[in-house]
């Protein structure tokens, strides 16, 4: 049965990829995200991974019964996050619908940018909304930590200048984890 509150949250999802050419839904499930935006066919590349091969089943069972031009939208894959097929790169979105046992969030580090030659006031790639430091960073995702009741670990991705930090940050959540 699906709840209303289910139904309210994929609604609020999908007002959010206004706009979005392609999505990738990691950790899709039974397709409960990806099916209606399927028959919606406003979002022209669709992609689910999931690791449960039984709601991959459902998935593919539900994509079974949408007409050939909103499956052809739609590729579904079975694995993990933490070690997705090279096909699901290259997506404008990724959606996380209920996904958060473990979660790793890697983002550029902008104390490091002056070392890459990047003018101050602009980012690495003029897709980027924001680049945190590395106090910003981890304010936010102790906070997210704290929210959500999971324990945060910090990492230095892409060398650690003694000042600077790495080129990028990451922090990993995990439920069984104490927080740094």
């Amino acid at each position: 049965m699906t709840t209303w509150w289910h139904t309210e949250r994929l609604a609020a999802v999908r007002a959010a990829l206004e706009g979005v050419e392609s999505l990738v839904d990691l950790g899709c499930g039974s397709g409960d995200l990806l099916i209606p935006l399927a028959q919606e066919g406003r979002i022209a590349r669709l992609a689910g991974l999931e690791a449960d091969a039984d709601a991959l089943v459902r998935a593919r069972a539900r994509l079974a019964g949408l007409p050939e031009a909103a499956q052809a939208r739609v590729t579904l894959a079975e694995g993990s996050l933490l070690a997705p097929p090279p096909a699901l790169c290259g997506f404008d979105a990724a959606a996380m619908v209920e996904v958060l046992e473990l979660l790793v969030l890697t983002t550029p580090n902008a104390e490091f940018n002056a070392l890459l030659g990047v003018p101050p006031g602009r980012m690495r790639h003029p897709g980027h909304r924001f680049e945190w430091n590395r106090a910003k960073f981890r304010s936010w995702a102790k906070g997210a930590a704290a929210r959500w009741g999971r324990g945060v670990a910090f990492h230095d991705v892409g060398g650690a200048h003694p000042e600077l930090g790495g080129s990028s940050q990451m922090a990993v959540f995990r439920r069984d984890q104490p927080s740094e």
